[in-house]
């Protein structure tokens, strides 16, 4: 389990078969993550190696017609060399291998074909040698859906250790002990546990060649080892942490894939998602005062529309520079669904005209409401006669691959715009907005005054629920669900979800109007405290 482009391909999957096609000839099968890539390593890594190694050179015969040699097998005197793709079930179940070399290991599907894991299929083809050998290599993902960190876990799991330039004493090269100022990154060092001295990168990796593994259960039979970018020579640590400078900025933002992939790619570490669970109390006690009906910042509004058997639960939602948002009016509409009163009363709530605080009139620009309960079509009927003021149906369809939402379908009875939302990928979304501490891109709002709408149920609702991750033929996955004893009415998670889609409907230029430039620039109303939740 390693850092990605530290050389691990070469250690671990083409020296073995360098060593076997010269000292101890042996079937062999390499299994990358896809067939494609099984074929781009034949002919950009294996075949480079055997053209220029003179031993190897003259035992695969490339030239010749009959000698059975393709791209993606290798015949050599004694064995072969067979490349294959974990996506690909016939080419896993042939004849039999002694040295399997599992490339990638994370990145296989769950299931090649209908037939179940591809590594445990490979490995049943090793059963009939009494001097097997199984080789696993692979960047981490997913702390939950990681192979390469359930093997390493039950392995002898052993560190990289480099003997401290002060003390001597064998340290291993942890991020944690990395020191730095982000205004002298010229100067990174690193902290030595045994003596508390920090050495400079220099020094350290002058002791590179003295370095070891080091086992934590060296009792174990399978040996495993793990490496981190911070023991490559192809890296510099310069680079490492300004890599991770700028994933953690756009942490703050609300996006977390960067830090995400530096954990893997540079750390060699499983990711933990952590960020799809959040508290209803810190969004409650940030609300604030707006002191006016909407925030000047405000440049676009939406809406979205949940309708139950008895009532709707609508939002209305704005948003400014950088998908900033304000939440402005959260409703519920009681009445008989059935009778035309109650939709004229939803109609009057989407009609309405905001002012923000700078004089400005708003109306909502798209507002998207829910078809999939009792009374789809009303709905329809309801949205189909205001197409032209971007109200639209939507149907919620659940599964981390489908997307935020496709061209609209008129393929029903009213011949109405419906579109199709990936539910779960919009909460995904929301949950990072809601997870951005500080005012700026992404960050969400909530007023403070009682006759918006905004209480601590709404809060409950939104926070109703958490990203879990569940199986399904074998294939791990995340799903939604509601939180353990807790709230069960997710409506306010749902209707802000329909909002954020709306605006991704319209697709309105969120940039500010023009000022003149001789006037003063507005004045933000204040930062927001990461610590307190107060005004700064």
């Amino acid at each position: 389990m390693s850092a990605a482009q530290i050389g691990k391909t070469d250690a671990l999957i083409l020296n073995p078969i360098g060593y076997y096609m010269h000292y101890d000839p042996s079937p062999i099968m390499v299994m990358q993550p896809t067939i494609q890539m099984a074929e781009t390593f034949s002919k950009d890594r294996l075949s480079p190696m055997l053209r220029d190694t003179p031993v190897l050179r003259d035992k695969v015969n490339d030239k010749s017609r009959n000698s059975g040699n393709t791209i993606l097998q290798k015949i050599f005197p004694g064995g072969h060399v067979t490349m294959v793709g974990a996506n690909s079930p016939s080419s896993l179940a042939s004849r039999p291998i002694r040295i399997l070399l599992a490339d990638e290991i994370d990145r296989y599907p769950a299931t090649a074909g209908n037939e179940g894991d591809p590594l445990l299929l490979a490995g049943k083809r090793l059963a009939t040698f009494w001097n097997k050998k199984e080789v696993c290599v692979s960047t981490p993902t997913n702390k939950e859906t990681s192979r390469i960190a359930v093997e390493f876990e039950h392995s002898t799991q052993e560190e990289w250790n480099v003997p401290c330039p002060a003390c001597g004493a064998f340290t291993p090269l942890l991020w944690a002990n990395i020191v730095f100022d982000r205004d002298k990154l010229d100067e990174i060092g690193c902290t030595c546990p045994a003596c508390g001295v920090v050495s400079s990168e220099t020094e350290w990796k002058e002791q590179y060649i003295n370095g070891k593994f080091v086992a934590a259960h060296p009792e174990r039979k399978v040996r495993g080892f793990h490496l981190n970018a911070l023991a490559s020579l192809f890296v510099d640590w310069r680079e490492i942490v300004e890599k991770f400078l700028t994933a953690n900025e756009e942490k703050k933002k609300g996006n977390i894939e960067l830090l995400k992939v530096w954990t893997n790619t540079e750390m060699g570490e499983t990711w933990e998602e952590d960020g799809e669970q959040i508290e209803t109390d810190d969004l409650y006690k940030r609300r604030e005062k707006y002191n006016c009906e909407v925030p000047e910042e405000v440049l676009v509004l939406t809406a979205g529309v949940d309708v139950q058997d008895d009532r709707f639960e609508a939002e209305v939602v704005g948003w400014g520079v950088d998908k900033e948002s304000w939440g402005i009016k959260y409703q519920v509409i009681y009445g008989d669904l059935k009778l035309k009163p109650v939709w004229d009363e939803l109609d009057r709530f989407l009609s309405q005209t905001f002012t923000t605080a700078d004089g400005r009139h708003l109306k909502i620009i798209c507002a998207c409401v829910d078809s999939g309960g009792h009374f789809t079509t009303q709905v329809y009927r309801f949205c189909k006669e205001r197409t032209a003021r971007r109200v639209f149906a939507i149907k919620g369809k659940g599964g981390a691959e489908v997307p935020y939402f496709n061209r609209p379908s008129t393929a029903n009875n009213i011949k109405t715009p419906l579109f199709t939302v990936g539910v779960d990928t919009g909460k995904a979304l929301l949950y990072q907005r809601l997870a951005v501490q500080e005012e700026g891109p992404n960050y969400c709002h909530f007023p403070r005054e009682k006759d918006r709408g905004y209480t601590q149920e709404y809060f409950k609702g939104l926070t109703a629920e958490k990203m879990v991750i569940s199986y399904k033929r074998g294939k791990a996955q995340y799903v939604w669900t509601l939180k353990d004893g807790g709230y069960k009415r997710n409506e306010p998670l749902d209707i802000r979800n329909y909002a954020t889609v709306a605006l991704e409907i319209a697709n309105p230029i969120l940039k500010p109007p023009e000022h003149d430039t001789t006037a003063p620039a507005p004045r933000r109303r204040g930062r927001r405290s990461r610590t307190n939740g107060g005004i700064l």
